[in-house]
């Protein structure tokens, strides 16, 4: 029998939030061993998540943009031909590059990768399950620390788990098996929305169903308000304020039962897309064996510096709460191994940005002005619309706006919303300022590069204090 492995640092998981702790663990010079469930690193995000739904949204985006130039701009094309296994090829190509490379990176940081399932014994010590050739002969790692990156899975209620591969979750849907000729979305957020607007752009007939009286609920209702028009014209129906019962399949369809006032009755479909959340991966991985402590929905308890109940055992990413986001996960994982080495850090961050990449995109950070509203949070607010926009009207999407929340005494920037084109991309400003503690003359008086979209966060700023240029709303004195 071979010696027990044993490394100075575990990473259970090789996500965005592990292989970011595992690297940078890596750096600062400590024996670190990666270990992931998967074949290949990357995790949710870079295998099934946000990496190939971005590729094939770009495939739909430029679809809508050649329609929006035949039926404005005098510019025809054919109707588009879809070659759905290039398309399926080119995302795949998109997955191995990235994964093949974070490989590379692993290797040359003299990173111990171990594809298995980690199973906690102990608090010292995981099993590994499987049978990839990196797992060592006793299939048993010892470590002085672990950070536990298992990220999270698609929810799929019991009552939608039929055995059918013609239901799917998000997982299932981004391997585009065909463009069905009829499908449903359940569930109106993020995923679901973008996943729905793949289908539709490639071809497919699709209804979205939601149990809520509104989409994306987690957002404002002015930024959702120009996604829900544009995919009233995407989509053939949005049902809201309704339950599915049941879904069965008959005759090669999938028969879906609904129950409220946007529908009510039995429809058939080609694909049905369940897409109603995330649940954590702390499930049948051993953590009872350990001081871990979990909450409400399977997370696990963690302080400012990631650290869990456990003092060997720190919890980043999707397993330490909401918001579920890759980029929160990259960021608690360096916080995670910088508190190992002695930092005084910790995670307390104002503004963690969220992004739907429908089109137009929604963005958003810091407070809402749902939050404010809610919570009694002393606020302002400034809108300012792309309809005054110079390079929203240049390339016909004057259907975004920016909006700035600001503390009224002080004129200190506490949240920002976006939705247009781009917004993913502007929204980083933001961040930037309110984690500064910005004051909104700060932005207003930074020269913003014209024309542009980027001059809507300068704008919006100049609308708080009645000194936008291209509209007409002095300040109220």
């Amino acid at each position: 029998m071979g010696r027990k492995m044993h490394s100075q640092l575990v990473v259970l998981g090789g996500g965005p939030g592990g292989y970011a702790a595992a690297f940078l663990a890596a750096d600062e010079g400590m024996d670190v061993t990666l270990v992931e469930s998967q074949g290949r690193l990357g995790g949710t995000c870079l295998l099934k998540g946000c990496i190939p739904s971005k590729a094939l949204l770009h495939v739909a985006r430029v679809i809508s943009e050649a329609e929006e130039l035949t039926e404005d701009w005098g510019v025809e094309f054919d109707t588009p031909k879809i070659a759905i296994d290039k398309v399926r090829a080119r995302k795949d190509k998109v997955i191995s590059t990235l994964t093949g490379g974070l490989a590379g990176l692993a290797k040359k940081r003299k990173i111990k990768v171990i594809h298995a399932k980690g199973v906690f014994t102990d608090s010292s010590t995981l099993k590994l399950e499987g049978d990839d050739d990196s797992i060592p002969e006793e299939r048993i790692l010892t470590f002085d620390h672990c950070v536990l990156a298992t990220g999270s899975v698609p929810a799929m209620p019991a009552a939608f788990r039929i055995g059918s591969e013609k239901v799917v979750d998000s997982t299932g849907a981004l391997e585009l098996p065909e463009i069905p000729s009829k499908m449903l979305v359940i569930g109106g957020g993020y995923i679901g929305l973008e996943m729905g607007t793949v289908y539709a752009t490639l071809g497919a007939k699709v209804d979205v169903v939601e149990l809520a009286d509104g989409l994306l609920m987690g957002a404002d209702r002015d930024l959702v308000k120009p996604l829900e028009k544009r995919l009233k014209s995407l989509l053939e129906n949005i049902f809201l304020n309704t339950k599915v019962g049941s879904v069965y399949e008959k005759d090669g369809k999938v028969e879906v039962a609904f129950e409220g006032p946007g529908k009510f009755g039995t429809e058939a479909y080609d694909l049905v897309l369940v897409s109603v959340g995330r649940t954590p991966s702390t499930r049948d991985i051993g953590l009872e064996n350990t001081m871990v402590e979990m909450i409400e929905r399977g997370f696990v308890r963690v302080d400012s510096k990631m650290r869990s109940a456990d003092p060997k055992i720190l919890a980043i990413g999707d397993v330490a709460g909401e918001p579920m986001l890759a980029h929160k996960a990259t960021h608690e994982g360096r916080i995670a191994v910088e508190s190992l080495l002695g930092k005084s850090v910790e995670f307390d961050k104002r503004a963690i940005p969220a992004v739907v990449f429908t089109d137009p995109e929604i963005a958003w950070a810091g407070v809402t002005e749902t939050e404010a509203k809610r919570d009694g949070i002393p606020h302002q607010v400034a809108v300012y619309p792309w309809a005054a926009s110079g390079r929203a009207q240049a390339i016909g999407r004057t259907d975004g706006l920016t909006k700035w929340l600001v503390e009224p005494e002080s004129e200190q920037v506490i949240g920002c919303g976006i939705v247009g084109p781009g917004a993913g991309e502007l929204i980083a400003e933001a961040v930037l300022a309110i984690e500064m503690g910005c004051h909104l003359h700060d932005i207003t008086d930074s020269i913003h590069p014209h024309p542009t979209l980027s001059e809507t966060i300068m704008n919006a700023g100049e609308v708080f204090f009645g000194t936008a240029t291209e509209i007409y709303k002095p300040k109220r004195r």
